[in-house]
């Protein structure tokens, strides 16, 4: 089973969203839209963080997944 981990910051703003294991983070690299990405030694992307991500203080962060096959 997939299991992805979702953290919001209100302090720092930023989104952080893992689909692989933290722990394998070996390096990141920066898109230029705000976004780092963070991949394994293999090169292999296994989370992205979203830098000045706000929410208004009254809505709930609500995540929603949809699985697509090829």
């Amino acid at each position: 089973m997939a299991e992805v981990k979702v953290y919001y910051d209100q302090v720092g703003n930023t989104l952080t969203v893992w689909f692989g294991n933290p722990q394998e983070e070996y390096t990141s690299e920066e898109t230029g839209d705000e976004v780092i990405l963070m991949k394994d030694k293999n090169g292999e992307v296994i989370g992205f963080e979203k830098l000045n991500y706000t929410i208004p203080s009254t809505t709930n962060l609500k995540v929603s997944f949809e699985t697509a096959t090829a």
